[in-house]
């Protein structure tokens, strides 16, 4: 059996997408890095151990016809498909910091947000990871030998949702039903479903809770931060299983974030 390791990593033009591909690369994997920049998505390359190893495919994850190109491209360039990393997320509509989100960074409460914001997190957060799971399921299911591994990047917010966040706490909570449901169809082909919960990983999106993040309270409350190295090692842990072992779901976050108990 071949030991030559194939991943496609959504979201990679940055955050915790860039991390994981520089991590898997320098891992001896290769990649089809996909997002809506292409520029940015040249720098993750450029970063990566092994940049001839990296297949750019630039565009919008949310768009079907897409997604099956992104699948067809990569059985092209690379033969096989090894891991799927749905990384790509929009952000939670409460951070305080939206570089290129093309959004203000404005909470809503549940009567002010606009329909149009809560279906585009929505198609970004689950819609997106559907399709891409779809995609890699066949993938899976059809190559020889069969099976392969898919992350889910999940949120604490799948848990315990922060205020205002009603668009961004439903797809995540979604993505928990996309995770088990996959996990239990995989079982039998050797296809293995994992959801990654982060907590206040300081990426561009979440350095804002250093600032102040908006606790149920009504208070902003600085919030400690950790190095989103430390979720790329985890990702490239859980990608080294075999495909017989399941991390059905793991949560990483600063040791001082407000999670368990009370805050």
């Amino acid at each position: 059996m071949s030991t030559h390791k194939v991943a496609i990593i959504t979201g990679a033009s940055a955050g915790i997408g860039r991390h994981s591909a520089i991590a898997l690369s320098a891992a001896g994997w290769s990649l089809t890095l996909t997002a809506r920049r292409l520029a940015q998505l040249e720098e993750t390359k450029d970063a990566c151990a092994n940049p001839t190893g990296c297949l750019l495919v630039v565009g919008d994850i949310t768009d079907e016809e897409f997604v099956k190109s992104l699948f067809e491209q990569t059985i092209k360039k690379f033969g096989r498909l090894d891991l799927l990393f749905n990384a790509s997320f929009f952000p939670n509509e409460t951070m305080a910091v939206f570089p290129n989100a093309g959004m203000s960074d404005k909470p809503h409460p549940i009567e002010e947000m606009p329909l149009e914001l809560f279906t585009s997190v929505v198609n970004v957060n689950l819609i997106a990871s559907f399709l891409c799971t779809r995609e890699a399921f066949k993938i899976f299911k059809s190559q020889t030998p069969t099976g392969g591994r898919i992350i889910n990047n999940g949120s604490l917010a799948a848990h315990v949702p922060r205020p205002h966040s009603a668009a961004y706490a439903c797809s995540k909570h979604a993505v928990s039903g996309l995770t088990t449901s996959s996990a239990i169809e995989g079982r039998q082909f050797d296809i293995s479903v994992t959801q990654i919960d982060i907590g206040n990983a300081h990426t561009s999106m979440a350095a804002g809770h250093t600032l102040g993040a908006l606790q149920p309270d009504g208070r902003r409350v600085a919030e400690p931060t950790f190095d989103p190295v430390h979720v790329a090692e985890t990702v490239v842990h859980i990608a080294s299983l075999p495909n017989g072992v399941t991390v059905l779901e793991i949560n990483i976050m600063a040791t001082g974030a407000p999670y368990a108990g009370r805050g």
